[in-house]
């Protein structure tokens, strides 16, 4: 496991408002749940390419596992009226050395304050640290949002195997 396991940082929204970017952890699961269910159906197929709204025991456990060294994921979480609650999380899978593909997800109540791009920040530094060479991403071409968050950390796009995504690629230094 990396030190990625015991990521933590502040930081602050375009509104003052603070969150906290960490490390999940497995007792997360619930809070994420949490989150889907306060995400509409149009955040949801931008994340994951079809309606998605409920999850099997294996694809929980898939996205709840993490090893920190070849899948690393994070969330950010700000104070609510009944704690902490997930507004956010963003992920990175090695799947080929030196090479991760990164998702991010938002709740919608939060978009456009600077959640995506606090989350990309923290995962190309987790990723750079870790010794990767290069971060790529599948986005639907209509999620002008995350196409815009992507090209503002350098995304570039390049070819495509999917006629119906834009792929695109950072090269880490």
């Amino acid at each position: 496991m990396s030190e990625a396991i015991n990521y933590t940082a502040r930081e602050l929204l375009r509104d003052g408002s603070e969150i906290e970017i960490r490390a999940l952890r497995q007792e997360d699961e619930s809070d994420m749940l949490a989150a889907i269910g306060q995400t509409s159906a149009q955040s949801l197929q931008r994340r994951f390419f079809v309606m998605k709204r409920h999850f099997s025991d294996r694809e929980r456990a898939y996205f709840m596992d993490i090893d920190f060294k070849k899948h690393v994921a994070i969330v950010a979480l700000t104070d609510g009226a009944d704690g902490k609650a997930i507004v956010g999380s963003g992920r990175y899978i090695v799947f080929e050395p030196g090479r991760a593909e990164m998702a991010f997800v938002v709740i919608d109540a939060w978009q456009g304050k600077g959640v995506g791009s606090i989350l990309m920040r923290h995962l190309i530094k987790i990723a750079s640290d870790a010794g990767l060479q290069e971060l790529t991403a599948e986005v639907l071409p209509g999620n002008a949002g995350m196409l815009k968050v992507f090209g503002k950390f350098g995304f570039k796009p390049v070819s495509r195997r999917d006629p119906q995504t834009i792929h695109l690629a950072l090269k880490l230094a």
